[in-house]
């Protein structure tokens, strides 16, 4: 199956550089306008997002006639104490600039560690297809799409070798082989500019 994977438009914590995860944000004026300006599509009939708003009003700007599928385990990753806070802004506190200096593998103070999350977006993903038809669409944050392709894209790259823009992804095929998702053939996808191969999709 032809699997699409979009991150949400930009919100105001993304133009600020801050950490924002689990905090429930909309999209700042300028992400709506980009996400607008993107096109939609009227024909994708349902569209995968997290519990979170910012990844509900990209969709629904995207694909105004889609049926939005909420998968709770491909929420963002939870930061904790470094919640809403920039890099500058902490830059002096031992706390996160250890955190930082242990490749952000660690938890974070009152939130997840990288493992945990990976581990969860993983899982929640492997589930999501079991349902999902060809041709699907995902709407998601940009580190779930990180976790998702580092655990099963191919070639292997690293978590932060799949960063993505707002409203930009990737697009794969998603196959099951000995028990395992295999991502094969991804190519990259912009919504706002670039290769745009989620429209079109589920027709």
């Amino acid at each position: 199956m032809r699997i699409t994977l979009i991150r949400h438009g930009k919100t105001a914590g993304n133009a600020e550089g801050r950490y924002v995860g689990r905090t429930d944000v909309s999209l700042c004026e300028e992400g709506r306008r980009e996400a607008e300006q993107a096109g939609t599509d009227p024909q994708v009939r349902s569209v995968y997002v997290s519990p979170l708003r910012r990844t509900h009003e990209t969709a629904a700007i995207l694909f105004p006639n889609a049926e939005q599928i909420v998968i709770d385990g491909l929420c963002e990753m939870d930061f904790g104490a470094f919640e809403g806070r920039t890099a500058k802004e902490m830059e002096n506190d031992p706390v996160y600039r250890q955190w930082v200096d242990d490749l952000c593998l660690g938890a974070c103070p009152g939130g997840e560690s990288q493992t945990g999350f990976r581990a969860r977006v993983a899982a929640a993903f492997a589930d999501a297809l079991q349902t999902a038809a060809d041709d699907s669409v995902f709407v998601l944050h940009g580190g779930v799409i990180m976790a998702i392709m580092a655990e099963y894209a191919e070639p292997k790259k690293g978590f932060y070798d799949w960063i993505a823009p707002n409203l930009g992804g990737f697009s794969f095929d998603a196959v099951r082989e000995n028990g395992r998702i295999r991502l094969r053939n991804v190519r990259p996808v912009q919504m706002n500019g670039g290769a745009d191969e989620a429209k079109g999709a589920q027709r």
